[in-house]
């Protein structure tokens, strides 16, 4: 496996974190107050003065540039790459390890690069495409491209432990 798909986001999400900052609007929307230069807090709907005044985020941003939001749509789409099963074998193709790599851009174009148990796989057809539609069903996502590849070869080590259980795989 080339990288796990959550250190792909992971590197993703850490080359363009930005600190969140809350406008002052939404503070006091909730409530809370922010810090002074004084050291104590300014109640809620007072705004803060000069330098502290929080900038809104660029109207460019979009929503999975935020790592937080990045890291949901991921497991949104791990999610939805769950639903899809192999007909013969009776465990979804994330948990088989068929799934090689996972990549998302921050503007919601996913390329998922997956094998399958073996090159004359009569589903060879028919999974690739019912994964592309199930990704692309997940909100967020504008884009899909799934890559069959054969190298690495799918042997039964890629399994998670949970489907080497079902499937009665012990060692």
């Amino acid at each position: 496996m080339d990288r796990p798909a959550t250190q792909a986001v992971a590197e993703t999400a850490e080359a363009q974190a930005e600190p969140v900052v809350q406008p002052p609007a939404a503070a006091a929307a909730f409530g809370e107050g922010s810090a002074s230069s004084n050291g104590g807090a300014t109640p809620a709907g007072s705004a803060p003065s000069g330098s502290e005044q929080a900038s809104p985020a660029p109207a460019s941003e979009t929503a999975a540039t935020n790592p937080v939001q990045q890291l949901d749509l991921e497991s949104r789409v791990i999610d939805a790459l769950r639903t899809i099963y192999d007909p013969e074998i009776p465990v979804n193709i994330h948990e088989l390890g068929l799934v090689y790599d996972l990549i998302i851009t921050p503007q919601g174009e996913v390329t998922v690069r997956m094998t399958l148990t073996a090159p004359n796989c009569p589903e060879a057809v028919s999974i690739p495409g019912r994964v592309e539609a199930a990704v692309r069903a997940v909100p967020g996502v504008k884009d899909v491209r799934v890559e069959l590849v054969w190298e690495p070869p799918w042997t039964p080590q890629r399994m998670t432990e949970a489907a080497k259980l079902q499937l009665g795989f012990f060692y």
